[in-house]
């Protein structure tokens, strides 16, 4: 496949990576962390001394957990509003949000995802701007319940190829396909809760390739 390089940044489980490489594409993925797949297409760096080296397109993947409505009621002391602000939680979300915000203005690579769950409004308000588009696993034949917001700029929206009948609440099945929300504490959790679906990683590769790589003209 022709096209420009594609970087997947502050990636370290390679599947979106892994997924354009599959079709041929000069993907490749940057993280602090060190890669879960094939070291050779990884960057063990921060993704903004990287971000100049001339990408045609880029999904990225900041850190959400001080962004995200999930974990909204940790601004504040032991989660309860009325023991007044953590403050050393809002200055890593400020952090968080200041992060997101360079990758999303980061006119140098044209075309770009960044991927985000639903942000809380405290947020909202630092970035003035939201997910373009909600999409969900069971969209591309995989069970499972996970919200994954991207904003776009110069991708069309991702449409599903494959969608699923989600089971009623009441099923045991439901539970199952809830199994990344209804994970115990543990070491592993968190990485597990933010890894990329599969559904949505092969679908990105398919349906974004030709604009992520150049090969198909934005617009």
């Amino acid at each position: 496949m022709s096209g420009g390089p594609i970087l997947i940044a502050c990636e370290c489980s390679a599947r979106i990576r892994d997924a354009l490489r599959s079709l041929g594409y000069d993907a490749w993925s940057c993280d602090l962390k060190e890669c879960e797949g094939d070291a050779r297409y990884h960057i063990q760096d921060d993704v903004r001394n990287v971000l100049g080296k001339g990408w045609a397109g880029m999904v990225a993947h900041p850190e959400c957990t001080f962004l995200s409505n999930s974990g909204v009621k940790w601004l504040y002391i032991d989660g309860v509003k009325v023991n007044g602000r953590d403050e050393e939680r809002w200055t890593e979300m400020r952090e968080a949000a200041e992060f997101y915000r360079l990758l999303r203005d980061y006119e140098g690579i044209p075309v770009r995802a960044i991927e985000n769950p639903v942000m809380h409004e405290h947020a909202f308000a630092l970035l003035g701007s939201r997910a373009t588009q909600f999409v969900q696993p069971w969209w591309f034949g995989e069970p499972m319940f996970k919200a994954t917001g991207f904003q776009l700029f110069n991708l069309p929206k991702l449409v599903a190829t494959n969608k699923l009948i989600p089971p009623k609440s009441i099923d045991l099945e439901h539970h199952r396909w809830s199994s990344i929300h209804r994970e115990p504490p543990g070491p592993k959790r968190k990485a597990n809760r933010s890894r990329m679906s599969l559904g949505i990683a092969n679908a990105v590769a398919a349906q974004w390739g030709p604009y992520l790589s150049g090969v198909k003209v934005y617009g």
